[in-house]
């Protein structure tokens, strides 16, 4: 393997990268002074992956929240399963599903080469029966259900569902109990052939372990394939939303609420310089050291829980501000008159300087973080950048382009979710 190494000065840290004969992407961070690691084992293979190509070079519909369902089903095997065998290391093992990846990922300060070697064979080594798959589905409807009970997990599906009429980001990441019951053993295998080749895959590891160790590791543990990297399929939804507002009943005390602004894309990514820009703009008009918050604050229409976020990824980006109110939609035409006040007057230089400073040092203080230092690097590989690129990206950032971003903000292409109090 050939070897790059990445340097920061500023932070005084290298990531050793290295691309596997597999096709397997690794970045090692060795972090002096650290006693444990943190390994992730990231798939390009969430839950808006919908489609797969077939034999004919077709893209073919597959049940929704099969990525969520692959990852429960990969622990297990006809022996020991992945948590029994960590066990044995003194490891914390777990996985998640997100929208646009799958990771499977440890921690330990004992045997991480052990670990680490139990982390890339059970992901390897897929072991689905039929029986299984029908135990798994009981215990993912239950999961599902559990879900829709959970209000700030429903204020922010709802809303997608309003915003997005046909992207796979409007689905639950687990799916639905009708698209569950589709799946079955022979299909796990299909999808897992397809998605889980090296060449669609990375391997991140962030604290105490040589960088050696990790290449060698891999070496004698990844099977060599001659896939390639899964083709994703490019859902252009129409500009504006399905629906303006939603509601629903759950048991809350308060109402909660999510006002969304969909972003008509052209192509399937934002860069991360628009990320970022987003990120910054709403601190600058949102932040808690906004006008906007204190206002929002004083007229007891918020608590300090509210804030807003970019939401992007493959096919879709939105911006999302909300939290708990009285009443939602008086909060809403306050935000909305800011963000119009904020277009005709431009943003406030002081508070772009501030925001911006705010993300620059966040992002810096991640990488005293092992675990947020593996995701990140793992992140901006699926996104097609480099380490550290965040940081560069955000230094160089103007007020000019955070006041680009804000354009981007329409109130037509904009919904409302609330979720109500039963009475």
């Amino acid at each position: 393997m050939q070897i790059k190494q990445i340097t920061n000065e500023k932070l005084g840290e290298t990531v050793f990268c290295a691309k596997h004969s597999s096709g397997l992407e690794i970045r090692v961070m060795p972090k002096e002074g650290y006693t444990s690691a943190y390994a992730v084992f990231g798939v390009k293979y969430g839950s808006i992956d919908t489609s797969v190509k077939n034999d004919n070079g077709e893209f073919e519909t597959i049940p929704e929240g099969t990525a969520h369902f692959l990852e429960h089903k990969l622990f297990e095997s006809e022996d020991l399963n992945a948590f029994e065998r960590f066990a044995k290391t003194g490891a914390s093992a777990n996985a998640y599903t997100s929208f646009e990846k799958t990771a499977y990922l440890f921690k330990g300060s004992e045997k991480i080469g052990e670990s680490l070697e139990i982390l890339l064979d059970f992901v390897q080594n897929p072991y689905f029966t039929q029986q299984t798959v029908e135990k798994e589905q009981g215990i993912i409807g239950q999961e599902i259900r559990m879900y829709q009970d959970l209000p700030d997990w429903q204020v922010m599906f709802n809303l997608l569902k309003a915003l997005y009429s046909t992207h796979p980001v409007r689905i639950d990441i687990a799916g639905t109990q009708e698209s569950i019951a589709q799946i079955d053993a022979d299909m796990l295998y299909r999808l897992y052939k397809n998605f889980y080749n090296p060449s669609n895959m990375i391997l991140s590891v962030v604290g105490a372990i040589e960088p050696q160790e990790v290449f060698d590791i891999v070496d004698r543990c990844i099977k060599n394939s001659d896939g390639k990297a899964a083709e994703r399929k490019f859902v252009k939804e129409s500009p504006l939303p399905v629906q303006s507002y939603i509601e629903e009943k759950l048991s809350v005390a308060q109402k909660q609420f999510l006002l969304g602004f969909k972003e008509d894309l052209d192509e399937p990514l934002l860069s991360l310089e628009d990320e970022i820009a987003s990120q910054v703009m709403l601190e600058a008009i949102a932040g808690k050291s906004s006008p906007l918050f204190k206002r929002l604050l004083d007229e007891e229409l918020i608590d300090m829980g509210f804030g807003g976020e970019i939401f992007n990824g493959f096919g879709f980006s939105c911006v999302m501000l909300g939290g708990t109110s009285s009443d939602p939609e008086k909060t809403c035409e306050i935000i909305r008159a800011e963000i119009n006040r904020c277009k005709s007057e431009g943003i406030d230089p002081a508070a772009f300087e501030r925001a911006k400073r705010k993300f620059y040092g966040r992002y810096v203080m991640s990488y005293n973080d092992i675990d947020d230092t593996a995701n990140l690097m793992m992140n901006l590989h699926f996104n097609g950048y480099e380490p550290f690129a965040e940081l560069e990206v955000c230094k160089k950032l103007t007020l000019d382009k955070v006041q680009q971003r804000l354009e981007v903000i329409k109130d037509e292409a904009s919904a409302l979710s609330v979720i109500v109090p039963v009475e």
